[in-house]
């Protein structure tokens, strides 16, 4: 809990500075045989924290660190032993990346990161299956989820120009900046 106040002061605090950065990190995939990360796997990371900078209309400026220690979000890799696609405690996040191959492994591993980075920025689940703060708890088919997104790639660099949040995650986003 104390851990989730450090993080909303520090986000609440970048948001009211205009100068400031919200820091962050990413792991190397140094490690692949460990967390199944592939070396390619930061920039999908990447990518997920400029698709939020960018949803925010200038009011969260990311800026990434090569000091873990400098970063208030922080983004490892995981082994699929851990059982979950993702998790977030406090500013760190958790990512399994996906088993599989190609283009669909990608995209599973970017849509992972943009939820999870959503939760260290303070975004909350919706029963919305269009949000990518969607929780499946509420049902939902797990496969079209994804798949609905992959329909609009045909390469990886399209998930550049994709970035997979709703007009509901915008506005959600905006009303917590």
């Amino acid at each position: 809990m104390v851990a989730m106040k450090v993080l909303f002061l520090a986000l609440a605090f970048t948001f009211s500075m205009p100068a400031a950065g919200l820091k962050y990190w990413i792991q190397p995939c140094t490690a692949p045989a460990e967390s199944g990360c592939k070396a390619e796997d930061p920039d999908l990371a990447q990518w997920a924290m400029e698709a939020w900078q960018s949803a925010s209309s200038g009011r969260l400026r990311a800026e990434r660190t090569a000091v873990k220690e400098q970063a208030i979000v922080k983004i490892f890799w995981v082994s699929t032993q851990a059982g979950l696609y993702g998790e977030t405690r406090g500013g760190d996040v958790y990512v399994r990346p996906d088993p599989g191959t190609g283009l669909m492994r990608e995209t599973v591993v970017y849509l992972t990161c943009l939820h999870e980075i959503g939760h260290a920025l303070g975004m909350v689940h919706t029963a919305n299956f269009d949000d990518i703060m969607y929780n499946f708890q509420y049902g939902g088919d797990i496969a079209e989820y994804f798949a609905r997104y992959f329909r609009r790639l045909q390469k990886r660099e399209d998930i550049r120009k994709f970035p997979g949040l709703s007009d509901n995650d915008r506005k959600r986003l905006a009303a917590g900046l």
